[in-house]
């Protein structure tokens, strides 16, 4: 697909259903006695293997006609053993989550992925849980293909998170679920928490202090195991990390005024609308309130003149899939814009902070990749944009809807090699931006997009 030089793009749309959030309401009420209505949730491909995973270990899921998703669910250590391998497809989050899920039911489950999947390391998550008595049998890295078997007396865990990832402390608080006694997590960064709100929400017992760790201020985490979570009805906010894409657009095509309707704003994923503030970006945040336990609000964001700024390392686990969008952003400001805190982007769907750099500089935008950072000199108006070339999505949706977007700011069009990626988390992305006024074109033969 290609994304054209256009003019100021202009209206309002709901956009998809929060990717997290969609996982945890339907592993949540597999897990619950009693029936949990879900309203919004992304029917992306991510979340719909999610969806057939849990059918596989013996919930009962259903789609009404009015786009309510019904779970009528096992309880907690009910689940049983799947008949076949769980397809995972594209999702890190589905599988990882679900593995702590696994790793405290006496079953056997073997997990697979797309070849994207297949590649990233599943030991972050396997490592910990293995304390609870469950037994990974992996490839080599701890990839997929990976055959759990759970404990059937499960033990609850004690876990300091190295590294700042809501998947690994969702992981071992799922595990707990299953194991008597207090399952505890410390983090010195926060990150995203999206289980803990839900875990609540579904009657779990979980408290959250903040304590001194070693000489740090860090945060405890308490989860009481085996509890009875009782069916709630979810009502899933617009995703941010999709918000991020039209939002984005809207800022960098002069006369843009684009309002985006139930943005989820948790503290812990709001990282890019602070950072695009700073960065001048015209942002107007209205009608704040709470939707099914999350902040939600109204966005408009409208044509501005954005310019460089320094990214903190702190704010990264804040924004972790929201810095292909921002690289874009900070291409077209004027001045450079250096972003911090990084690594995380390495392990996943692709090397994305490499994917950004190679694309960048295939647009003409001075570029400078480092382990953990990136700096982009930003052009002061619009970029560059494509040559004869496209630019290589490596099968990730943030990569190849980063560059659709920057294609429309951008002095000439830019041509993506695949869109396919793009259905695993927001099927409608090209037809909802052509809604607003980007001019997209798929030429024949050349891409593997299927409308």
């Amino acid at each position: 697909m290609t994304a054209r030089p256009g003019t100021a793009l202009s209206g309002s749309v709901r956009l998809p259903g929060d990717k997290s959030i969609s996982h945890r309401a339907l592993m949540f009420g597999a897990l619950a006695v009693g029936e949990t209505v879900i309203d919004g949730l992304l029917e992306g491909e991510d979340v719909l293997r999610t969806a057939a995973a849990m059918r596989a270990l013996g919930a009962q899921i259903e789609r009404d006609p009015a786009g309510r998703w019904h779970v009528w669910g096992r309880g907690i250590g009910a689940l049983e053993e799947p008949a076949d391998v769980l397809d995972m497809g594209n999702s890190g989050t589905g599988a990882r989550l679900l593995l702590g899920i696994l790793a405290s039911h006496p079953l056997t489950a073997v997990l697979t992925g797309d070849a994207s999947l297949r590649k990233r390391p599943m030991a972050r998550v396997t490592e910990p849980l293995s304390a609870c008595g469950a037994v990974f049998i992996a490839r080599e890295g701890g990839r997929l293909p990976l055959t759990v078997i759970g404990a059937r007396d499960p033990l609850p865990l004690d876990y300091r998170l190295p590294v700042p990832s809501a998947q690994v402390k969702s992981a071992v608080l799922l595990a707990g679920l299953g194991a008597p006694g207090e399952t505890r997590v410390v983090e010195r960064e926060a990150t995203r928490d999206h289980s803990e709100r839900m875990l609540g929400h579904f009657g779990a017992v979980i408290r959250r202090r903040q304590i001194d760790d070693e000489g740090h201020a860090a945060q405890e985490i308490l989860l009481t195991g085996q509890p009875e979570l009782i069916a709630r009805a979810v009502q899933v906010p617009t995703d941010p990390s999709s918000a991020a894409f039209p939002l984005v657009a809207a800022l960098l095509l002069p006369g843009s005024e684009v309002r985006l309707a139930g943005v989820g704003m948790n503290p812990q994923r709001s990282g890019l609308i602070t950072t695009l503030q700073e960065m001048g970006g015209d942002i107007a945040i209205e009608n704040r309130r709470h939707q099914g336990g999350e902040p939600v609000a109204d966005l408009v964001a409208r044509g501005s003149r954005l310019k460089g700024v320094e990214v903190p390392a702190e704010r990264a686990p804040s924004m972790i899939d929201e810095f292909p969008i921002l690289a874009m952003a900070a291409a077209a400001a004027e001045g450079r814009t250096v972003m911090h805190g990084l690594g995380e982007l390495r392990v996943k769907e692709s090397d994305r902070l490499a994917a950004i750099a190679r694309g960048l500089a295939r647009c003409g935008v001075g570029v400078e990749e480092q382990p953990e950072s990136l700096t982009v000199a930003g052009c002061g108006g619009r970029p560059p944009g494509g040559n004869a070339q496209a630019i290589e999505t490596e099968l990730d949706h943030r990569i190849a809807m980063s560059f659709l977007v920057l294609g429309l700011a951008a002095e000439r069009p830019v041509l993506i090699d695949d869109m396919t990626p793009v259905a695993t988390s927001f099927p409608d992305f090209a037809d909802l931006m052509q809604g607003l006024g980007a001019e997209f074109a798929a030429p024949e033969g050349a891409l593997k997009w299927q409308p």
